[in-house]
C-alpha cells in the first residue's frame, strides 16, 4: 500500500498548478477522508513495529529510527478517541515535516487507516470548518473542500502536532 501511495506522489505534475492551488495527500480515518499539505509529506511507510516509550499517552505509539532520525509516531485514531482498529495491510505511517513553535522543525509520523489520493484544491474552494460536534477537535481542522463529489477535511498538522499534549515528545527529543 505504501508503494502505491508513493507512486501517486511521484505522478504529480506541478507545472499545471495555479498560484492559488494547493495539493493535499488524502488519507482515510474511520471512513472519513482527510488531507495534509503534500509539501509536508516526507514519505509514506507501511506499518511496522515501533519502539515503545514509558509514560507516554496511549496515542503516542512510540518512535522509529528513520535513517538516523528518531521519529515519534502518533496514532490518529487514538488521538481523536475513535474506535481502535487492528493494523492491517492498508495501515500506513505518513511521515511529515512539522513546523514547531519555538523549536526547529521536526519530523513526526501519523498512523492512518490508509492513503487515498492526491488532490489539487484552489484556495477559493476551501471553506472554514463548521463545529462538527464530534470527537475530532475542529481546532485541528484547517478547512474543508469538496473534491470529486466528496468532502475532505484539511488538517492543520502544525497545530495538531504541536498541541500541549505533545509537549512530552518535545522533552523526549531534547534529551
Amino acid at each position: 500500500m505504501a508503494e502505491a501511495a508513493e507512486q501517486v506522489i511521484e505522478q504529480i505534475d506541478m507545472s499545471d498548478m495555479d498560484e492559488d492551488t494547493n495539493e493535499f495527500l488524502t488519507f482515510m480515518l474511520a471512513g472519513e477522508e482527510y488531507g495534509v499539505d503534500i509539501l509536508r509529506v516526507q514519505e509514506i511507510k507501511g506499518w511496522d513495529d515501533v519502539t515503545s516509550l514509558p509514560n507516554m499517552p496511549e496515542y503516542i505509539r512510540g518512535v522509529i529510527n528513520l535513517r538516523g532520525t528518531i521519529v515519534p509516531i502518533i496514532d490518529l485514531r487514538r488521538r481523536f478517541d475513535l474506535e481502535p482498529l487492528e493494523y492491517g495491510p492498508t495501515t500506513v505511517v505518513i511521515v511529515l515535516r512539522v513546523k514547531s513553535k519555538g523549536h526547529a522543525d521536526r519530523t513526526m509520523g501519523i498512523v492512518v487507516d490508509g492513503v487515498s489520493d492526491v488532490y489539487q484544491v484552489k484556495e477559493s474552494n476551501m471553506k472554514i470548518s463548521p463545529d462538527f460536534g464530534s470527537s475530532i477537535d475542529t481546532e485541528f481542522v484547517k478547512g474543508m473542500a469538496t473534491v470529486d463529489e466528496k468532502m475532505m477535511m484539511v488538517m492543520d498538522i502544525d497545530h495538531m502536532l504541536n498541541s500541549k499534549e505533545l509537549s512530552t515528545v518535545d522533552v523526549m527529543n531534547d534529551e
